[in-house]
């Protein structure tokens, strides 16, 4: 938010960045438990027939704690659509981030359906009006972030997105 007499932190900020939330799932749907000794912690997921899926979170040799967080595909599908479309109405770039060098499945799973979408029925549009869609891993994100002028939308993960906007305001 700029307000006339009061400057910006970051001097090189002259133009808005907008931040997208994702607003689903994550830390704001998890389930937690406070882990009271030792013990083995699963993650597991029983398909409509029966079948399951089943890894080992931790062994446990003292007290601790799990969380366990969710999205859809439909969900991020939804998001990535809104954050293209504002980009394309506002004419502005768009930059998305992920930490999916680390969270090769739930993380990379946001980049990978932002990409498709992109590629698919977006990418043409972008280039017609010349912005551009870009993704970097989270910390790379931070470090352009403060380097920039602004300008540009930066979709967020729900839980990217608290500390984005914390940073950013």
């Amino acid at each position: 938010i700029l307000v006339k007499g009061i400057v910006p932190y970051v001097k090189n900020w002259t133009k808005p960045i907008t931040i997208a939330r994702h607003a689903y799932g994550d830390v704001y749907k998890n389930v937690e438990i406070k882990v009271p000794g030792k013990g083995k912690a699963e993650l597991v997921y029983t398909a409509e027939d029966g079948t399951e899926i089943r890894e080992t979170i931790h062994n446990f040799e003292g007290p601790g704690v799990i969380q366990g967080i969710h999205n859809t595909d439909k969900s991020i599908s939804s998001f990535a659509r809104a954050c293209f479309n504002y980009a394309i109405d506002t004419k502005q770039d768009l930059w998305f981030a992920t930490k999916d060098t680390i969270s090769k499945k739930y993380d990379h799973d946001f980049k990978d359906i932002f990409e498709e979408i992109y590629d698919t029925e977006y990418k043409s549009k972008f280039e017609e009006l010349g912005i551009e869609y870009f993704y970097t891993l989270i910390d790379d994100a931070v470090a352009r972030v403060i380097r920039s002028e602004g300008g540009f939308i930066w979709a967020c993960k729900n839980y990217d997105g608290d500390v984005m906007s914390d940073m950013v305001a």
